[in-house]
């Protein structure tokens, strides 16, 4: 069996590696030629735990091949990135794209699967552009769509272990993805339809982003009433039937921050909840951000002068480089805006460099700043021992304080 990955980004590489190591050979298709490059020496170009070693190993005997442009196969995945406009409209311009890559090679018996996160109907949609510049494949091949489901920082062991929700466009394309995916996945594939499995990806995310807005507001009540929230919420999930999740500075990442517009933009006046959160949690950066500004003005106004400052952690969530949609990203531009004179330390131990950002080591960052703004609860940061002589806002519970 031959497979076709069209992404090879954080999603997308990773699925197409342990397809590589369970034996199917994997030809991987990425619009970016350094990324190509980077996979064909072996090498990988994202931050995720024991993915390097079998990277190199599937490449080295010829498991996995990348290129520029897709190839016959038997399989096609589309794992390419859906964004939202700044309307919040859902972007499916490159699931689009990636589709009419593959049209040219589609044959009889191949299988199309689109993992992308993507809004109700777009499998459908995509199955009609291609029966309209292909008719003759008109009930000759399957369709099926199958969303991720996976964390960065496990995904090796999640993408093996979780169980599947896949969703044919028949019940025949239905059983031929299961198959596909039983190749290497041991977690258990639950069968649906296309337009049930794409709400259930969308559902899970706007799920947990409710969630994280709950605590997001209670941290913003507490800080109001003088209440340690990570103490708060510590007893109250003490009682068997409450699990409040942990506070933070925002949600970012490329599905929880991203995938309730999906819901929101279809169904503006049915997802009252679900829309509401993602104001929350947008807010909750903003909040985090003016509480830092607060903080800068109050020092500068009892030491004559402004404060250095550590902005601790840009990745939208800790121990991993990605920074997409990252709320503590978009903290730091916003406190460095009109402080020309002030003194930012900007750190994320995850990354090397940025090219907006310079970026500091973290124990010097600690060390020669006045105001500690904890940002992401990376595991390098709780081994730094709190310091009674800074001013300390622990927006991501590093210290609990």
């Amino acid at each position: 069996m031959k497979a076709c990955f069209i992404g090879l980004g954080y999603i997308g590489l990773p699925t197409a590696i342990v397809a590589a190591d369970n034996g199917i050979e994997v030809i991987g298709v990425d619009v970016n030629p350094k990324v190509v490059e980077t996979i064909n020496q072996g090498k990988i170009h994202i931050v995720e735990p024991g993915l390097a070693d079998l990277a190199a190993k599937v490449v080295n005997n010829g498991g996995l091949k990348a290129q520029l442009e897709p190839e016959v196969s038997d399989v096609y995945l589309i794992v390419v990135p859906t964004p939202f406009t700044g309307d919040h409209e859902p972007d499916i311009s490159y699931v689009e794209a990636a589709t009419r890559s593959v049209i040219p090679y589609l044959k009889e018996g191949d299988l199309y699967i689109i993992e992308s996160t993507s809004p109700v109907g777009t499998t459908e949609q995509m199955a009609e552009m291609i029966f309209a510049e292909r008719p003759e494949l008109k009930g000759k091949i399957y369709i099926a769509y199958c969303p991720e489901r996976v964390l960065p920082g496990n995904i090796i062991y999640e993408l093996v272990n979780n169980d599947r929700v896949i969703g044919g466009l028949d019940p025949e394309s239905t059983e031929k993805a299961v198959a596909f995916y039983s190749k290497f996945v041991k977690g258990t594939s639950h069968r649906t339809n296309t337009r049930t499995a794409e709400m259930c990806k969308l559902t899970e995310n706007s799920s947990r982003d409710v969630q994280i807005a709950f605590a997001n507001e209670l941290s913003i009540i507490c800080d109001k009433a003088g209440i340690n929230v990570w103490e708060l919420i510590q007893l109250a999930n003490k009682h068997p039937r409450v699990n409040i999740l942990q506070p933070g500075s925002g949600v970012g990442g490329h599905c929880i921050a991203v995938d309730p517009y999906f819901i929101t933009s279809a169904f503006p006046m049915e997802s009252q909840i679900i829309g509401k959160a993602r104001e929350l949690n947008n807010y909750k950066a903003f909040w985090c951000a003016e509480k830092t500004q607060i903080a800068m003005k109050e020092f500068e106004l009892a030491n004559g002068r402004e404060p250095v400052v550590a902005l601790m952690g840009l990745a939208f969530k800790p121990n991993i480089d990605d920074l997409r949609e990252s709320p503590a990203k978009y903290i730091a531009t916003k406190v460095m805006q009109g402080h020309n004179n002030a003194d930012f330390l900007i750190v994320e131990p995850n990354i090397e460099d940025h090219k907006v950002f310079k970026l500091t080591d973290y124990r010097e960052a600690y060390e020669q700043a006045d105001i500690v703004v904890m940002l992401v609860a990376h595991n390098q940061f709780k081994e730094l021992p709190w310091k009674e002589d800074k001013v300390i806002l622990d927006f991501a519970g590093v210290f609990k304080k």
